[in-house]
């Protein structure tokens, strides 16, 4: 293994509904880890208010150094995106993010100074896709829209290629154009 592993971490934010180690984010991590990310998911069982959770990645991560990669679903994205500029993320990776569902604390403006990719679903009956749209829109985030629901399970094989090609992507020269 080389010495730059440990420098490389990926960290999961679990949904509201969901678990640190679902079929998803263990997916996902088995891809970090090939990239040779180590893959952390934090717990927010039992932790309903956003800021809440936001503080939490917040300590998770300050005593990891070297690249940070955020990676959030449906709440657990408004947790990354929150989170990131104040961790100095290197990217953040979003699947079907609640971003401005009512009852989240407004975002604050410029928070992403980092590459952002989001997946959502066309049949997502949770979080309107309206949200993801507008979002990537005014951050100029790269965003794939899926012929699925809000939990994507039925596109883990394709989450794993994008979220692949998207830590790989974090590691190529600026395009100077």
């Amino acid at each position: 293994m080389q010495a730059s592993v440990a420098s490389r971490h990926v960290v999961f934010s679990h949904g509201q509904e969901s678990g640190p180690w679902g079929r998803k984010i263990s997916a996902l991590a088995e891809v970090a880890r090939g990239e040779g990310y180590v893959a952390h998911s934090v717990d927010y069982r039992g932790i309903e208010e956003p800021r809440a959770r936001v503080a939490k990645l917040v300590d998770f991560c300050k005593e990891l150094a070297g690249d940070l990669v955020l990676v959030g679903s449906s709440l657990g994205g408004y947790v990354a995106v929150t989170s990131a500029s104040l961790l100095h993320a290197r990217g953040v990776f979003l699947m079907a993010p609640a971003l401005t569902m009512p009852g989240l604390p407004p975002l604050r403006e410029k928070l992403l100074d980092c590459p952002t990719t989001i997946v959502h679903g066309w049949k997502d009956d949770v979080v309107p896709i309206e949200q993801s749209i507008d979002f990537a829109r005014r951050y100029g985030c790269a965003l794939h829209i899926l012929n699925s629901d809000h939990r994507l399970q039925d596109e883990v094989r394709f989450l794993k290629y994008l979220f692949e090609y998207f830590l790989v992507s974090l590691d190529l020269p600026q395009d100077a154009s």
